[in-house]
């Protein structure tokens, strides 16, 4: 399939960061609110990812600030220098404390204890170093009170987390609004200087300049933005936030984030940003984008988890916190707190068996969930949309293990003007001795990006109600997307 409409890593899995040791590629994105951070893969071939765990998976390696929904860690840097990988991230609910290095022998892990940089106070930090071994740390700076202050650069002192010199300007985009998310190569004795422009909507784009050294002076591209989908009707939108690497051949590749919005106008993406890949062509000293030089293959999204190892796969993370879970022979316990894997598929069904009371939630964040609750011998469907929390219906149910099915289905309607569909209606229904109930069936828009804004995505969520959960398996389905008509034009 195409690489501009098929994620390499589908689901909420934003800000990619890749480099390569050998024949092997590594992968990293930022977290957000979710604990453990920074989920990392592995490929051999930039289209087949395999998750190795997580870069942070202690809370010394970072402070867990107030939970809020698209608080934590937002997107960094993955390298590979003198043996280590590096990773440099920033964690805005302790944004002033600057930014945080960490260091790994493995990708795998275990990863260190952060260095802080505390004079770098800002978002998107970068790595570089230059051929005398110096260190350059180029960042975002921002104040979530103040406002931004633009691309700022500095040599940094790796073991100290100490900048070496007053922090620098330099290139500050090509005009578009929302200049971040530096990264610096250097490429045949020229440096180059790439940044995502124009907000991680649907204006979101990439632009490069090249000048003599780390810190300029640079020039920016005639051609910029080199990528973007603004203002087109491609089903990829909000592309950005790219990361170049170079394969062993010498050939170049980008991973970058994109949305698949779908439904009526505005459109609303459910999935959070998914992570893309394109190729790159180097021409007249400029990289050029091929979107869709590879064949990208559906990623495997299917599992059944029936919790019968010690340890959690990683697709399950926590929002705010640790986990307060507990895993034996029989299933999982949850004492308090929700456990989350992310939704990875535009059309899907997912099942949770249950032994006693729990629940089963669609979530994008704490105000933006519908779900199922059963309390002994009931069942209930409920829908939170900001301040409305109401109870849709109810069921009965006998004793022993019960079904709980969440699904995204196709919308009824057609879109505007000739119906009003969101991007999917999501449909709750219950297991029982005489066949699947449904009881409620919900438009999907309300638990997308344009509804309730932040950075993440849906999320499938176990929980407990007034007595901690017992679960007995979670199985996730993904469905065929229907074809999506040609776009007509009305007068």
């Amino acid at each position: 399939m195409k690489g501009s409409t098929t994620p390499i890593v589908p689901g909420f899995y934003p800000d990619p960061t890749v480099c390569r040791v050998g024949d092997d590629y590594y992968l990293a994105h930022s977290s957000f609110e979710y604990f453990p951070g920074v989920p990392i893969w592995h490929s051999r071939d930039l289209l087949r990812w395999t998750q190795l765990g997580h870069v942070l998976t202690r809370r010394s390696q970072f402070a867990r600030g107030d939970g809020r929904s698209s608080g934590g860690i937002y997107a960094g840097t993955l390298r590979h220098h003198g043996g280590r990988f590096w990773y440099v991230t920033t964690n805005v609910g302790d944004h002033d404390g600057g930014q945080l290095i960490l260091q790994a022998d493995d990708p795998a892990g275990p990863w260190s204890d952060p260095v802080r940089v505390p004079q770098a106070i800002g978002i998107d930090p970068d790595l570089a170093w230059d051929d005398a071994g110096q260190c350059y740390l180029t960042w975002k700076a921002l104040s979530f009170t103040e406002g931004e202050g633009g691309i700022m650069q500095a040599r940094l002192d790796l073991a100290t987390g100490r900048l070496l010199e007053p922090a620098y300007p330099v290139w500050q985009g090509s005009g578009l609004s929302a200049a971040e998310g530096p990264h610096l190569y250097e490429v045949d004795g020229l440096w180059y200087l790439l940044l995502a422009e124009g907000g991680t909507e649907r204006g979101h784009a990439v632009t490069v300049a090249r000048g003599p050294h780390p810190s300029g002076p640079f020039e920016g591209c005639p051609a910029n933005p080199i990528l973007s989908h603004r203002s087109t009707i491609h089903p990829t939108q909000n592309t950005g936030h790219a990361d170049l690497v170079r394969a062993p051949d010498g050939g170049w590749a980008a991973v970058y984030l994109g949305a698949r919005p779908r439904g009526s106008t505005p459109g609303f993406h459910v999935l959070g940003r998914e992570t893309f890949l394109a190729g790159v062509n180097w021409v007249g000293g400029w990289p050029v984008f091929d979107e869709d030089r590879y064949d990208v293959p559906s990623a495997n999204t299917a599992f059944t988890d029936r919790f019968d190892r010690p340890a959690l796969d990683p697709r399950w993370v926590v929002p705010g916190g640790e986990p307060a879970v507990t895993v034996t022979a029989d299933g999982l316990r949850i004492a308090e707190g929700l456990l989350c894997a992310r939704v990875r598929d535009l059309r899907w069904s997912a099942e949770a068996t249950l032994e006693g009371s729990g629940r089963f939630l669609l979530r994008l964040d704490h105000r933006h969930h519908y779900g199922l609750a059963r309390y002994g011998d009931r069942v209930e469907a409920s829908a939170r949309v900001g301040d409305l929390d109401v109870v849709l219906a109810t069921a009965f149910v006998p004793d022993g293990p019960a079904v709980l099915r969440i699904e995204a289905a196709p919308p009824a309607s057609p879109t505007v003007p000739l119906g009003d569909a969101g991007p999917d209606e999501i449909v709750l229904s219950v297991g029982r001795p005489d066949g699947v109930r449904d009881l409620a069936r919900l438009d999907g828009r309300y638990l997308s990006t344009e509804v309730a804004s932040g950075f993440t995505g849906r999320m499938l969520a176990l929980g407990s109600t007034t007595v901690p959960a017992h679960v007995r398996s979670v199985t996730y389905r993904p469905q065929a997307e229907p074809a999506t008509p040609p776009p007509k034009e009305f007068a």
